[in-house]
This record gives C-alpha cells, sequence and structure tokens, in this order.
C-alpha cells in the first residue's frame, strides 16, 4: 500500500502518510485535509510494505509500527478496498487441505478458547453471516433469523434426519431439533467446539435428537434427508470441491435438500489473502460461483436455488468489531496487545471487504430430484414472516 496504489489514494486527498524520522507527511500538500493520517514507525518496516504489502501493513500494525494519527484500521482498509479494489496476492499459496491438514488448520482458528468468541458473538456463538430481514434488527435477533432462513430453506419436517457439516459450537443443529423436530448429527474438526457443543446438548436435554462427533466430512456416513453447511465451505480448497460435493451427492437421500452457505466472491477465482492465510485461516480460499458449480455438476446435484447476501456480512463484522472492542481490555487478558491488533485488523478487513470489496455470501440450494421443493420462493416467505425473530429489536 505504499508506492503506486498509495499513490492513487493521496491524490485524491485521501490519505497521509508520515514517514519514519518524522519527516515530513508523503502527500503533504493534502496532509491537512486526509481524514486517514498513518505514520510508519520505521524504514525496515517501510521496505517490507513496499516489498509484500498484502503481509506487511498487516504485520506491522499488529507490532504497533504502524498507527493512525486520524483515522483508525478499518478506515483504511475500507478505503483500500473502495479506492483499489482486490490487490493481487501473488505470493500466496494454495495448499491441499487433506484430512490431517484440515484438522490442523481449524485448530489454528476454532480451538481458540471460548471465552475469546464470547467477547464479541451473539450469545449463540453464531459466526456466521447474519441475515438482516428487517430494519432494526440486533445482532441476535438477525442471527436467529439467519436459522429461520436456513430452516425454511431446508424444508423440515419433524423426524428428517440431518447433517450439519460443520456445526461450530452447536446453534444451528440444536435449533433445528428444537424448533423442527428434526434428528441432527453435526461434526466438527474443532475440539473446542466439539466440547462445548455436547454441554450444550446435555444441558438442553437434546442429546436424543441430536449428537456431535469430531469428523471430517469424508469421513462421514449413512444417508440423510437433509444436509447443511454454514461457513465451513471456505475452509475445504478449489482442490477438493469435487471431493466435497460428491460426499453431499452420496450421503442425500433421493428426495432430500440440501443447503450451503459459504463466503464468496463476485469478482475472478484468486489465492487467499497472505496475511488471511498466515494469521487467521491457514488453507482458507474464498471461492467464485465459477469454481463451486462445475464440482455440483460433476456431483450430479441440481442446484434448485441461489440467493447472494450482500451487504448481510459486512452489517455482522460491524456488530462484532463493535463488540470487539468494547471488550478489548478482556481479550488483552487473554492474549496481550499484538493479538488484539491482529484480531481488530481481521474484523476491519474482513467488514471492508464485504462492505467495499468483492465479498459476499452464498446460499446455495441442491437437490437429487428436481420436484424436491417448491416451485416458486412463496414457501420461504410463509414459514420466515411468522417467526418471533423478524420483530424488530426493541430499543
Amino acid at each position: 500500500m505504499i508506492g503506486n496504489d498509495v499513490r492513487c489514494l493521496i491524490k485524491e486527498g485521501a490519505l497521509s502518510v508520515r514517514m519514519p524520522g518524522n519527516k515530513a507527511p508523503f502527500g503533504a500538500a493534502d496532509a491537512g485535509k486526509a481524514p486517514i493520517a498513518v505514520s510508519i514507525q520505521d524504514n525496515a518496516t517501510l521496505r517490507r510494505i513496499v516489498i509484500d504489502p498484502l503481509l506487511a501493513v498487516g504485520e506491522a500494525y499488529m507490532d504497533g509500527k504502524l498507527t493512525f494519527v486520524r483515522g483508525d484500521i478499518y478506515d483504511l482498509l475500507e478505503l483500500a478496498a473502495r479506492r483499489l479494489g482486490r490487490l493481487n496476492a501473488k505470493n500466496a499459496r494454495v495448499g491441499r487441505n487433506t484430512p490431517q491438514a484440515a484438522r490442523r488448520n481449524a485448530a489454528h482458528h476454532y480451538d481458540l478458547p471460548g471465552a475469546l468468541y464470547k467477547l464479541f458473538l451473539d450469545t449463540d456463538l453464531q459466526y456466521s453471516c447474519a441475515y438482516f430481514a428487517r430494519p432494526g434488527m440486533d445482532l441476535e435477533a438477525a442471527q436467529a433469523a439467519k436459522k429461520h432462513h436456513i430452516a425454511a430453506k431446508l424444508l423440515l419436517a419433524p423426524g428428517q434426519s440431518v447433517l450439519d457439516i460443520g456445526s461450530g459450537w452447536g446453534g444451528l443443529a440444536l435449533s433445528l431439533a428444537e424448533q423442527h423436530g428434526a434428528d441432527v448429527t453435526g461434526i466438527t474438526l474443532s475440539q473446542e467446539q466439539l466440547a462445548a457443543a455436547r454441554q450444550r446438548a446435555d444441558a438442553a436435554g437434546g442429546r436424543g435428537r441430536v449428537r456431535f462427533a469430531l469428523q471430517d466430512y469424508r469421513e462421514t456416513q449413512g444417508v440423510f434427508d437433509r444436509i447443511v453447511s454454514i461457513g465451513m465451505f471456505e475452509h475445504v480448497g478449489p482442490r477438493h470441491y469435487e471431493t466435497f460435493f460428491d460426499t453431499i451427492a452420496a450421503r442425500l437421500a433421493p428426495d432430500g435438500v440440501a443447503l450451503l452457505h459459504t463466503i464468496g466472491k463476485t469478482g475472478r477465482p484468486a489465492p487467499n489473502n497472505p496475511w488471511v492465510e498466515k494469521y487467521i485461516f491457514p488453507g482458507g480460499v474464498i471461492p467464485t460461483l465459477s469454481q463451486i458449480t462445475p464440482a455440483i455438476e460433476h456431483a450430479g446435484l441440481i442446484v434448485t436455488d441461489i440467493e447472494v447476501l450482500r451487504l448481510h456480512y459486512a452489517e455482522t463484522l460491524r456488530a462484532w468489531r463493535e463488540r470487539f472492542l468494547k471488550h478489548r481490555d478482556e481479550a488483552r487478558a487473554l492474549y496481550d496487545e499484538c493479538f488484539c491488533r491482529m484480531w481488530e485488523f481481521y474484523l476491519a478487513g474482513a467488514e471492508a471487504g464485504f462492505r467495499s470489496g468483492d465479498l459476499v455470501v452464498f446460499q446455495i440450494q441442491l437437490a437429487k430430484d428436481k420436484a424436491a421443493v417448491p416451485l416458486t420462493r412463496d414457501y420461504l416467505f410463509a414459514q420466515e414472516y411468522t417467526r418471533p425473530s423478524y420483530a424488530v429489536a426493541a430499543e
């Protein structure tokens, strides 16, 4: 972000950069007007940013060597997303997410203490895009609406078997069982999430209808009436897309319905951001529809519906970032200042990508039989709008 890219931002009077040694700001003519002003502490940091900005800007912020005179890290990342678009991650690599690698990658992010996630997630610990179906919804209501939206697309009936691939802390599985009478099997690769989900199921008295296992999707056996996967596909990797959908085809009943909810890109396929790959989601890749649909076709599945949720995740991440900043001292007590800066950079960068970049969320409904779902979307409105979670949150 130093060099031609930053010159573009400075030319528009949006950014002032104070160079090492308290030298005059880069773009001094606009320095007094620029709403965002950053300071780079030393020449070594400056060199790293010049050579590899996608990795080095985040590391400089984590280390406290890139600081703000005006504005904050979200302002900078949103400006970059809005004015420059996605920068090419030339040095990023896409590894093979074998079952062993997938377990390691999941542990890197999801086996962090649950106390961290409780600082910024909703009370149900939904760690995926919420659904702001009505103006004025708070995070809790929007996450409940997301679960209802998913359940409606699954066309659940009491007693149906459901496979939840990437079940997290168990909130969706428990809701499908409690509110819709489903028999749910949730699988995860996180030991922390597994323990928490089982504890929640025990507390709710739902272990008879809900069970959780530490299991890779490729190891799952049996046939299910419904299959759902929320926020897990980003960890599959392009080399394994066909295996993923082949598995869904093998596990889905002939008249069954599946729903995939995943972060996606509206632009062209690209490698993972190198900073995100190193610090947040190793092995993660954000897919485009052009990468997903060939694997679905290869598996013999039918796409029965695609919905693109656009700014819903930006609003979700804003709520998460605000809550994290409110509880920043508690996060520092769990880890340290460097970790807090890393997490803030992650949440801010993700929000900027969804608000002003090319990130969206795809919800793809799948079946084996064209008649497995109704001919119109009217069933969604009939089921969803009677739910209490669609009420506007009280002020």
